[in-house]
């Protein structure tokens, strides 16, 4: 057979393949049965390396010796630098010619051929490593950015520290600092107080540009700038009490926030409000921990460099509308009755008419979707958690939202709504309707229905990204425990149900439609007041007069309750 070629370990599948193929061979089998024999007969077998009987150890017979003296003096006389021949397991290659009078010439080829075979190896380019040629794809602190010059940028800081007397910047200098830094103007306090300026009460040039310089060198995004900015030392996560001093400076120098400014006591309510909207909208893992990646997915850092521009805070509705933080706390007011800023369920029962069923109410309070468990253990609700219940409640369509009604149907925690879990709820829901001499359809009506609705990918299951992917989510939840909801969608016109589904795209949110409206009647329900204190009989219940105008700041009367000094003392638990 002719020489064997190189091969390569990635070949072995072929050489195993070709293997085969030459064993299945009928001269071959007829070869290996010849070459049996002569082994069970102590008879000399050419290899062609050496003899079997020098392989296996056994003793030779007398004939025999000749050939194997022989086979020694070929082997000493052979070159010094000649390899070794192969072990005696070596297939035999099928050769019949005399070994006898070649084996010298057939050592110097095979020693020839190794030598070919060397150099081979040799010469062919190593491989490189799968893992050199992969580019890499993950960056946790932004993508870096290509050509950046930072000393320009630390040029064009310096600039503007060299207007500041001594080189040192105050808080109020830090607007001109944080457009030199390419920033939003609403960083300038956490860039005040990275660089240590709480501490000393001004910033110096050396210790802002050494920290700005750092921030370039490891953060290449402002979603990691910002967190860095705001996260306490070793944090990559930004936690509720991490924003409090931002928020507190954008109630100090917003112009749209000037009338507040001056009640320093309705400050910490209003930040309150912010932050669970922010952890509301953003923190889409529910860990109270916001990454830099939550915050590259959300609009959070774009409404923040909107701030500088927007006059009227209002228009900001996502996070930081006055507007909607009145009316949440004027729902909140309006059911805390002993005005201790914490309710209990018999508080929360309140809300809207009752329109909540009892058994949904006892979820809330399990602590499924509250996070405060000192409150919980003392079975009330902390007005941070009141602000995720008022959204959820008026807007079941958002992805939080729903996760938020999914967590309290789900009374076994294992990701699917069940058949009895539905029935538990709407239970109550049939007996309410029962109690308005309103005929309620049978369960398994229902649940045909709701089912028709959610169009779940598993039978007999409803899953959380069943009610993400129907487009009806707030009709499904308000089914089972809303009332006031229910019999509102049952009785409306199905030319407006047509109408709202041919809108369904546009940008005004369930909850921003709310808000505006319930805004709206507040706003109508204290001028009315205010008009009859000026002259006329007040009809009105004095404590709704007195939350609308403490709320309106239009009087100088304190809140009847003590409110903790600005983002000291606020409680986030």
């Amino acid at each position: 057979m002719p020489t064997a070629h190189v091969l390569e370990p990635v070949l072995k599948m072929k050489v195993d393949e070709l293997f085969l193929n030459w064993l299945s061979e009928a001269t071959t089998q007829g070869m290996l049965k010849e070459y049996l024999q002569k082994i069970k007969n102590e008879e000399w077998v050419d290899t062609g390396a050496k003899t079997v009987t020098e392989s296996s150890g056994s003793v030779p017979s007398g004939n025999n010796n000749a050939t194997s003296k022989k086979s020694l003096t070929d082997r000493s006389s052979a070159p010094l630098n000649a390899p070794s021949s192969p072990p005696s397991t070596t297939l035999p290659t099928g050769n019949t010619g005399n070994s006898r009078t070649g084996l010298n010439g057939r050592l110097s080829r095979r020693s020839v051929s190794t030598k070919k075979q060397t150099q081979v190896k040799k010469a062919e380019p190593v491989t490189p490593v799968l893992s050199e040629s992969i580019p890499r794809f993950y960056f946790p602190r932004g993508r870096p950015i290509a050509n950046l010059n930072i000393d320009a940028l630390i040029s064009r800081i310096e600039k503007i520290f060299s207007q500041f007397p001594n080189e040192r910047a105050s808080i109020e200098d830090m607007g001109m600092v944080a457009k030199a830094c390419e920033c939003p103007l609403y960083w300038k306090l956490p860039l005040f107080l990275s660089a240590g300026g709480d501490r000393t009460g001004f910033v110096s040039v050396h210790k802002f540009v050494a920290m700005w310089r750092k921030i370039l060198q490891t953060c290449h995004d402002d979603a990691s700038k910002f967190v860095h900015l705001l996260a306490k030392p070793g944090c990559n996560y930004l936690e509720q009490e991490d924003f409090i001093p931002f928020l507190q400076d954008v109630v100090n120098s917003h112009t749209g926030l000037a009338f507040l400014k001056e009640a320093s006591e309705f400050h910490t309510r209003y930040i309150t409000t912010v932050v669970q909207r922010i952890f509301y909208n953003v923190n889409r893992s529910w860990t109270g921990r916001i990454t830099c990646s939550e915050l590259r997915k959300s609009s959070f850092l774009q409404i923040v460099a909107l701030l500088e521009d927007e006059q009227d805070i209002n228009q900001l509705t996502e996070y930081f509308s006055y507007e909607h933080f009145y009316v949440i706390y004027c729902k909140f007011w309006e059911i805390d009755a002993d005005h201790d800023l914490h309710i209990d369920p018999r508080d929360l029962a309140q809300h809207n008419d009752q329109a909540i069923s009892q058994k949904m109410i006892k979820r809330i309070f399990s602590g499924t979707v509250t996070r405060d468990k000192k409150e919980r253990k003392e079975g009330r609700m902390s007005y941070a958690d009141f602000v995720w219940f008022l959204i959820s409640e008026e807007d079941k369509t958002t992805p939080t939202s729903i996760e938020y009604w999914f967590r309290c149907m789900d009374l076994d925690g294992d990701g699917v709504l069940s058949m009895y879990e539905l029935e538990y709820f709407y239970e109550e829901q049939r007996q309410r309707l029962d109690a308005r001499a309103i005929e309620p359809l049978p369960f398994e009506d229902c649940l045909c229905q709701m089912l028709d609705l959610v169009k779940p990918e598993s039978e007999g299951k409803i899953t959380l990204h069943d009610l993400k992917r129907c487009k009806m989510s707030s009709i499904f939840f308000n089914t089972f425990f809303n009332v006031e909801k229910y019999l509102e969608h049952e009785q409306r016109d199905p030319l407006s149900v047509a109408r709202d589904s041919e809108t369904e795209g546009q940008d005004v949110s369930d909850w921003e439609r709310y808000a505006a409206e319930e805004y709206d009647i507040l706003v109508a329900e204290e001028t009315a007041s205010e008009q009859y204190n000026e002259g006329y009989e007040n009809d009105f219940d004095p404590a709704e007069h007195h939350i609308a105008s403490e709320l309106g700041l239009w009087t100088e009367k304190r809140h009847l309750f003590g409110i903790p000094s600005p983002h000291c003392d606020i409680d986030f638990e």
